[in-house]
């Protein structure tokens, strides 16, 4: 898969002298003329590298860049300032606010393409280094430990910015039954499916995380009560319809669902303990209902009064 630029310039000249110059790097570079346009770009795209004007309209490409190291969706994508200024307290700004690299306008070919290709190499070691650390190695979703981290920046973010985020808790149903009976190497199967299943219905955008055992994290970020229900319907449907047959037998296999959405808290009560809870209230439920079930945690205020 090729690596993909953002370029935010104001300036239509320089998107098509990128786009020329870096034509030999086999790259998706995509384009934005100004910074709000950037910020709502990067988010959406999460390209691999932007590449960033500091003499933007508006609002400067030093405010871009602040903006974009606060938000835990974007704050691993480096960034090279284009700029015109040569004076060295600007480069020391922006390598202050988290940036990477400066290339000086007009553009050398040779340059700007040795300056992306090395930003784009330690994007890529980066990527793959936390991949490892990160990916639990019998489903192929992200471990406990990245659900800890990219949850709390995704709450962050939904309280910073007021964004809506949803968590879904996944439990299958009976799974000691089915080792018991079957064998850990069919539970093995069993665990490994789940993590297709998982990928296959999830966005890019979204985090599917092992939480423990049998019990599976979904942090569905831009969701709101009604999507998150959706997918997590469409994921339990798919589980009990899977066509699992250990020892020649036909088995279903199901799993009972909780969904907490941060909309169901008021002003300052929305917190990372707090959606994981009702969650988790919202898996309970949906077991004590009869299991192979979505349960939707409602709003706090209601549990209370």
């Amino acid at each position: 898969m090729s690596q993909s630029v953002l370029v935010i310039d104001d300036s239509p000249d320089v998107h098509r002298l990128v786009d020329v110059r870096l034509r030999p790097e086999s790259l998706a570079i995509h384009h934005a003329m100004g910074g709000e346009e950037g910020i709502a770009k990067a988010r959406e795209l999460r390209p691999d590298l932007i590449l960033l004007d500091v003499d933007l309209p508006m609002i400067t490409g030093f405010e871009v860049c602040r903006r974009l190291k606060e938000d835990p969706a974007t704050l691993q994508v480096p960034v090279i300032f284009l700029t015109g200024a040569t004076e060295v307290y600007t480069k020391v700004q922006g390598f202050d606010l988290g940036a990477v690299d400066y290339v000086t306008k007009p553009f050398e070919p040779a340059e700007l393409r040795a300056r992306v290709r090395a930003a784009l190499r330690t994007k890529r070691y980066h990527d793959l280094l936390a991949a490892r650390s990160h990916v639990d190695g019998l489903t192929g979703v992200w471990n406990r430990s990245y659900f800890n981290q990219r949850f709390g920046e995704e709450m962050s973010a939904a309280q910073r910015y007021g964004r809506t985020i949803s968590l879904v808790m996944l439990d299958l149903d009976r799974f000691k039954e089915l080792n018991d009976t079957y064998g850990h190497p069919f539970g093995d199967h069993v665990l490994q499916t789940l993590g297709d299943i998982l990928h296959t219905f999830l966005r890019t955008t979204d985090a599917p995380c092992r939480y423990g055992g049998e019990e599976f994290a979904l942090v569905l970020t831009e969701t709101g009560e009604e999507g998150a229900k959706t997918t997590a319907e469409r994921i339990r449907t798919r589980i009990a319809d899977f066509p699992f047959r250990p020892k020649d037998k036909h088995i279903q296999v199901t799993a009972s669902i909780g969904i907490a959405c941060s909309a169901i808290f008021d002003g300052d009560s929305l917190s990372v303990m707090g959606m994981i809870t009702a969650a988790d209230d919202a898996l309970y439920q949906a077991k004590h209902d009869g299991r192979n079930r979505v349960c939707v945690a409602r709003r706090r205020s209601d549990i209370t009064a």
